[in-house]
């Protein structure tokens, strides 16, 4: 099948079967795939003009909404974080948007920054991982008590055919104000400065408008390895924010379209729905399965993703 504004051509069955596969393992640590999805089409399909950016941005709309869904089900979406991302976000989207047509129509220009940055915060959360000790011991036991309450939930419903079953104990928000953001989750404390998140936040919708990806790859990897945040917690708060700047990334590359006619900005509507049709069925097996699997997993894996990612983008610049 031939994709006209992408300028490729490609068997319609193989972009949903990728996006199902790498949206089930990424949707585990917060992330909607679209960062590995890139590389994808840049690499494989050949798919290089901005309009990537865009489609890239369309898939999560569509992907996404399933694995949100199954975090709220569960009780796990903790809104004064999702709201700030939101909040901090959106801005940065429409100014990285404008950055990518107006000055980063080369791939090869901005790989090399995406790269730097991930490669940091790829460093820093190996770092957390190998590092043992007493700062880490705390954090350690509550993920253990989690696994401990999931097994204890997994027994309570084994015999039971309906679906669903029991529902776990949801997140407990404890403050939401302009300084502070605090929440308990099974019995541990969890307390981050509002501005930090909003700061974060603005520079990650610059990135995230600039190459498609929403602002949850970085987003993610920021909660868990700087602010020491649970993984099961952040995961649907950074799904939720990638997915609201991404309706405002789509809407911003269309509405900019008109104004660069020698360029494709707009999505490749087609293929992005493609791709989303299948992010939407590995994102909602992704977040059903999340909580059966150990965060420090999900960490490598979410460790791993940004290295390939990082490791790609460094690759493609020197060749």
């Amino acid at each position: 099948m031939y994709f006209a504004t992408a300028g490729i051509e490609v068997s319609p069955l193989v972009p949903p079967l990728v996006a199902m596969a790498i949206s089930f393992f990424t949707s585990m640590a917060g992330v909607s795939g679209a960062f590995l999805l890139l590389p994808f089409q840049m690499s494989f399909l050949g798919f290089t003009n901005p309009s990537v950016s865009s489609t890239n941005q369309l898939f999560n709309i569509v992907a996404i909404p399933s694995g949100v869904y199954r975090y709220l089900r569960e009780g796990r979406m903790v809104w004064p974080l999702t709201w700030a991302v939101i909040i901090g976000t959106l801005p940065g989207v429409f100014l990285g948007a404008w950055l990518r047509v107006a000055y980063l129509p080369d791939p090869r220009q901005f790989k090399l920054f995406a790269a730097l940055v991930l490669g940091y915060i790829g460093l820093r959360m190996v770092r957390d991982l190998l590092r043992r000790g007493p700062a880490g011991t705390s954090k350690a036991e509550a993920e253990k008590r989690f696994q401990a309450l999931v097994r204890e939930y997994r027994q309570r419903n084994a015999q039971q055919q309906a679906s669903g079953g029991a529902t776990l104990p949801a997140v407990r928000v404890l403050r939401f104000d302009a300084s502070r953001i605090a929440y308990e989750f099974y019995g541990e404390t969890y307390d981050v400065s509002t501005p930090g998140i909003f700061t974060m936040s603005f520079v990650v919708g610059i990135v995230g408008g600039v190459y498609g990806i929403g602002g949850g790859a970085i987003v993610a990897p920021f909660f868990v390895s700087i602010y020491g945040l649970p993984v099961y917690t952040v995961a649907g708060a950074a799904l939720m924010g990638t997915f609201v700047t991404s309706v405002a990334g789509v809407a911003f590359y269309q509405a900019i379209a008109p104004f660069y006619p020698g360029m494709s900005v707009a999505p490749d509507w087609l293929l992005g729905l493609l791709f989303g049709l299948g992010g939407m069925v590995g994102m909602y097996l992704g977040a059903r399965c999340q909580k059966f699997v150990p965060a420090r997993a999900i960490k490598w894996m979410l460790a791993a993703v940004i290295a390939y990612t990082a490791g790609s983008y460094v690759l493609a610049f020197f060749r």
